[in-house]
């Protein structure tokens, strides 16, 4: 009999623990997590300042190393991956907004989005940065630098350059927490709906309820615990 075959999750946790050394003894910031995320789903993480919401997704995404478990990240085992099969397996499949917008300040919007599709070799890098910023709402900020384009744009640019590869996930940290509630609702609506469209999973930390009520599942951390 022909078993169908299921995609393996996109991120798969489990008894993950992270324990930072600190002069008072160490600090135990993830104990024992079990969390699957599966392809295009969309998970939102939510909790008080300090339950461990950013650590999760940094050792989901490799970011950080994880102290003790297993870490598996688009089905493979990364607990022990170094930064160069990290990177390889990322590249173009891994997106990542911030609430910081992490902008390169000496290259435009256009270059911004372009540059990670060229680390790929994408012949077509330029045409698909041009696309994504349309998609955005951009397509007159193609020439303009991070200091030129205000809050709200340089996250819509943060936005592309995280989407443009289609990857298979976006980590999003607080992607509306810098931004005032109109440019907040525009960012969110458009990660929201560039995910649904691609099929891409979407793991979004935020304290926003509002915001976290648009995924499909809510999660809740408290001291390093998944509640």
């Amino acid at each position: 009999m022909h078993m169908p075959t299921t995609a393996p999750p996109v991120v798969s946790l489990q008894k993950v623990c992270l324990t930072l050394p600190a002069a008072e003894g160490p600090v135990h910031i993830l104990n024992a997590l079990d969390l699957e995320v599966e392809p295009g789903e969309c998970v939102a993480i939510v909790g008080p300042s300090g339950s461990g919401k950013t650590s999760l997704i940094s050792v989901a995404a490799g970011l950080e190393r994880a102290s003790a478990g297993l870490v598996h990240l688009l089905g493979q085992d990364i607990t022990g991956m170094n930064e160069d099969a990290l990177a390889r397996l990322r590249r173009g499949r891994v997106g990542f907004v911030f609430q910081s917008f992490h902008l390169l300040t000496n290259m435009t919007a256009l270059e911004n989005v372009a540059a990670p599709l060229e680390i790929m070799h994408q012949k077509n890098a330029m045409d698909m940065a041009r696309a994504a910023l349309a998609q955005m709402g951009l397509a007159d900020r193609l020439e303009h630098y991070p200091a030129q384009l205000s809050g709200g744009e340089r996250q819509r640019v943060a936005v592309a350059r995280a989407l443009a590869p289609i990857p298979q996930i976006v980590f999003a940290d607080e992607p509306t927490g810098n931004l005032d509630t109109k440019a907040g609702k525009m960012v969110a609506d458009l990660i929201f709906d560039e995910c649904a469209t691609s099929g891409t999973a979407l793991v979004l930390v935020t304290h926003d309820m509002k915001l976290a009520a648009r995924a499909a599942r809510v999660i809740t951390m408290q001291d390093g615990n998944i509640l």
